[in-house]
């Protein structure tokens, strides 16, 4: 008996439409690819013809490969620079998948096929932390909004101020109170962290400065008196520059900036340059000799730059048209974390701790000079480089007047903030026209413009590892933003009000604002 053949398969049918053929897979074109470093500009290997559709980690293989790195392979990020006439809110395009999905089908049409593409690469961070999705902890405790907020150096503990007086510990491990700091008769409105965590710095609208013991909670001393109205901010001396007895500045709405020598509680100096409240005070590490530089920020529409070593003025920078409201150096984060760094290791002893931090300071700037940013209320920024290379003598323009390295405009009303990543290759500002804008930090270029908030953004931080941002604002939110799409990441609402003040350490993030409470936020 013949074999009988199965009858035909059944062809499938929608609707009565027969299954429409598949697309047949678009070959990919071939594309020449120049990439440069982000650092100099400088070519990393000859221009090569590659896929268009090769990944953007096989691109990271490849760079690693071409720069003789295959032992110890480097992140890194790219992005191409759009052309001038592009329209847009953001001046690059980040290679997120690969250049065909990212450059050839952008919305701008700005490349073709035939076009090299000069792509540039940016080293990142080898450690990656992770976005905040939930708030793991709500912690009540202030009785009034609360004002400041800071993580210790190592990230162990936290310290907020508020308006009922008293400033509070917060033991991060366990996310519980640890304890109460009692002592100012009025608003605490800033605290600050000695880089090596021994001791911790509150100013109070009492006019007083308060030195606490955060192990214990009690308070060093008696208060550190002599200003004549509020305390506007602190700033510790480097550990690098002085690991065993270093110093504070406090500014004030009295106009002066005070240098205490804290072990004998004594005004070494005062510094009585300003005609109007002093707004903020930072203590940079390198200036004249690399002895360490005093940066204030003053209502009389001035910068001023000190030595730290006996208070002599170097500069004063007369640029702005409005109140100087924000100062940031590209070197915050690793002055205030000092030693301690991702790997978690504590140091031995003073010199361990001071030779650390040396380290970690010069790997900074060895690349780029300490740089400053001063925002303001007439709704602009300057990037400044004061002491380019460490020489005895600082850069004078020809005509004997400092002039900025660049004018960073763009936003619409008042500038409330302004902060580098812990690696100075961007800064980000923040401002009451509900905006968030993100620089490049050496040249001071426009990268692109955050949107999202809805009301003025207060305040703004950055992940240790510069790839994530977090805003905070009258809207009541925070967000996280993501520096390879310039999109927000995650939003974070559940404050009830207002957000003044918030920190980012490890892969947690603080909050506090009017609704008293602080919240922390994490993976």
């Amino acid at each position: 008996m013949a074999t009988l053949l199965p009858p035909p398969k059944r062809q499938k049918v929608y609707h009565g439409v027969p299954e429409p053929e598949p697309e047949a897979v678009r070959p990919s074109p071939n594309v020449v690819v120049q990439f440069v470093s982000e650092d100099d500009g400088s070519s990393l290997a000859p221009a090569v013809s590659l896929p268009a559709n090769v990944s953007r980690d096989d691109l990271q293989v490849l760079v690693n490969k071409l720069t003789q790195r295959d032992d110890d392979p480097v992140p890194f990020q790219f992005h191409i620079a759009l052309p001038a006439d592009a329209k847009g809110e953001s001046t690059r395009i980040v290679i997120a998948k690969s250049i065909e999905a990212d450059v050839l089908a952008h919305p701008s049409q700005s490349f073709s096929e035939e076009d090299v593409f000069v792509v540039h690469c940016s080293p990142q961070s080898i450690f990656r932390v992770r976005p905040a999705t939930r708030c793991s902890s709500t912690l009540s405790g202030h009785t009034s909004p609360i004002l400041c907020a800071s993580f210790s150096p190592t990230g162990s503990l936290l310290a907020t101020g508020s308006g009922d007086a008293n400033a509070r510990l917060w033991d991060l491990q366990t996310e519980t109170p640890s304890h109460t700091l009692s002592g100012h008769k009025g608003w605490v409105l800033c605290v600050e962290w000695e880089a090596l965590e021994r001791k911790l710095a509150t100013g109070g609208h009492d006019n007083h400065v308060r030195l606490w013991d955060p192990k214990t909670g009690t308070p060093i001393g008696d208060a550190l008196k002599g200003h004549t109205k509020w305390i506007t901010s602190l700033a510790w001396e480097p550990i690098h520059l002085n690991a065993t007895a270093p110093r504070l500045a406090s500014s004030s709405k009295d106009g002066t900036v005070r240098v205490w020598a804290v072990a004998t509680r004594q005004v070494q100096y005062t510094l009585g340059g300003h005609t109007a409240s002093v707004n903020v005070v930072r203590w940079g590490g390198g200036g004249l000799n690399g002895k360490g530089v005093l940066y204030t920020a003053s209502s009389d529409r001035t910068v001023r730059v000190w030595d730290a070593t006996n208070g002599r003025p170097l500069h004063t920078l007369k640029d702005h048209a409005h109140w100087v409201t924000t100062l940031a150096l590209n070197t915050d984060f690793v002055l205030r974390t000092g030693p301690f760094d991702h790997t978690g290791k504590r140091p031995a002893s003073d010199e361990d701790a001071q030779a650390r931090a040396q380290a970690r300071y010069t790997a900074l700037v060895s690349a780029t000079p300490e740089l400053m940013i001063s925002g303001s209320d007439d709704h602009t920024l300057f990037l400044w480089s004061l002491f380019p290379a460490r020489t005895d003598a600082p850069a004078e323009a020809s005509a004997g007047k400092l002039r900025p390295l660049a004018r960073l405009t763009g936003h619409q009303r008042q500038i409330a903030h302004v902060a580098f990543s812990p690696d100075g290759r961007w800064a980000a500002s923040a401002a009451w026209d509900n905006s968030v804008r993100v620089w490049e930090g050496r040249t001071g270029k426009f990268v692109a413009t955050l949107r999202g908030h809805i009301g003025a953004v207060y305040r703004l931080t950055w992940s240790a590892d510069s790839r994530l941002l977090v805003s905070a604002s009258k809207d009541t939110t925070l967000k996280v933003w993501d520096l390879k799409t310039y999109k927000i990441k995650t939003d974070l609402p559940g404050h009830t009000d207002e957000v003044y003040c918030v920190d980012f350490v490890a892969d947690k993030i603080v909050s506090g604002g009017r609704d008293r409470t602080v919240k922390i936020w994490k993976n």
